[in-house]
């Protein structure tokens, strides 16, 4: 339907933003007194969701004034390279650095505005005449400017109803994935027993026929827990794959760094092949995964090295158990450091693992890997649909040039 839309733009009219869209300066002087109650600032708004989906509570203060209402559009100016847009659904006031913008002509149908703002060529746009070093921001004169060409009426119509489609096909995909994510946290809460307070330990907790041990006598002898050795300034094009906290998500690794030859050959010891668990020990801590099929490297300073013993314990195990709520909260009461947070190699070994029978934890990992795999299908599936979604702005709003 969308190609037919667009295919032909010879009755589309050169427009500039600022002629069809005008930027609303409604303000609250006492926003609480004035009966609004939710506070909208660019850390609510999810870069490439046009739905508002999480606010502060006016009860809780504000200095912000900007008023919003249901149907207008939300424009993060500052730092536009975020892509922060969003339709809201309620009424509140927002942060100074969000535009609220709405039709200013019955030329725009209102519904059309957000995919519009949600176009690579508009955001290319306000980046390229945003302003500042630390925090550019673009300014309402230079988004004013911005040129495109607009459809009549009729074909505006059409369009909406292919981005309607895709904007359901993307919810869908989300609920599908957010669905998943809850199934899987609550199975992990179902296996791990859950600690009522913060620092409990796992001896504390531990459910029938299961067992204490400490995790350096889980560790196979002749590969003891160490920490890596790269700095991230050793990366060079070629050489040795090399793993850093950003390769830890969602429990696999990707997107690799090299470092020098000669880096691995002096430190063997923090090298790490399939099986191995790696985990991140400073800065960012919490971050797991196994080491997986045909990979082989080394790691990065801020993370460490867990060659398990597999007669005692399932690698795998112990990923879902170090992510679990309960086994959170008794490591986080061993992280020292204020400055920079940090598991030392001895607080490691002394960690206390609850494990149940290899059987039992074969089980538990079966069924916890098989809830992790539709999640990230699942999330798959999001990001795939929330490509297409950004594909039908950009194909209705990239050319600027007349036809």
């Amino acid at each position: 339907m969308l190609e037919q839309v667009i295919s032909n733009k010879a009755g589309w009219t050169r427009v500039a933003f600022g002629d069809v869209v005008r930027l609303s300066k409604l303000r609250a002087k006492d926003p609480e007194a004035e009966g609004y109650e939710r506070v909208v600032g660019l850390e609510h708004i999810e870069p490439g969701d046009l739905r508002i989906r999480r606010w502060a509570d006016i009860a809780d203060g504000t200095t912000f004034t900007s008023v919003f209402k249901p149907g207008q559009v939300l424009f993060g100016k500052r730092r536009a390279y975020q892509r922060k847009v969003a339709v809201a659904d309620f009424e509140g006031v927002c942060s100074g650095d969000i535009y609220v913008l709405e039709p200013s002509s019955d030329a725009l149908m209102p519904e059309l505005l957000p995919f519009i703002c949600h176009s690579d060529a508009f955001f290319d746009h306000a980046v390229g005449t945003s302003a500042g070093s630390l925090s550019p921001r673009t300014n309402w004169t230079s988004l004013a400017s911005f040129e495109f060409l607009l459809p009549p009426l009729q074909e505006q119509a059409r369009l909406m109803e292919a981005f309607s489609a895709g904007r359901d096909v993307l919810e869908s995909a989300r609920q599908l994935r957010d669905a998943l994510d809850r199934l899987y946290d609550s199975a992990s809460l179902a296996a791990f027993a859950k600690p009522s307070r913060t620092g409990i330990k796992p001896s504390e907790w531990l459910p029938q026929g299961w067992r204490v041990e400490l995790l350096g006598d889980l560790i196979q002898q002749d590969a003891p827990i160490c920490y890596g050795i790269v700095q991230v300034g050793d990366y060079t094009p070629d050489g040795v794959k090399t793993l850093a906290i950003h390769n830890l998500s969602g429990n696999f690794v990707d997107n690799i760094h090299r470092a020098p030859v000669e880096v691995e050959r002096t430190y063997r010891r923090s090298r790490v092949i399939q099986g191995d668990v790696v985990i991140s020990i400073k800065g960012t801590i919490g971050e797991i995964a196994v080491v997986p099929e045909h990979f082989s490297g080394n790691l990065s300073r801020e993370l460490a090295k867990l060659r398990f013993n597999d007669s005692l314990i399932d690698p795998s195990f112990f990923v879902h158990l170090y992510a679990s709520p309960a086994f959170r909260r008794y490591t986080t009461s061993l992280i020292v450091g204020s400055t920079r947070a940090e598991l030392s190699i001895d607080t490691l070994r002394k960690m206390q693992v609850p494990l149940p029978p290899l059987d039992h934890q074969t089980r538990l990992v079966n069924e916890l890997n098989e809830l992790k795999k539709r999640y990230r299908d699942a999330e798959a599936r999001f990001e795939k649909a929330k490509h297409l979604t950004r594909k039908l702005s950009e194909a209705a709003f990239a050319e600027v040039e007349a036809q």
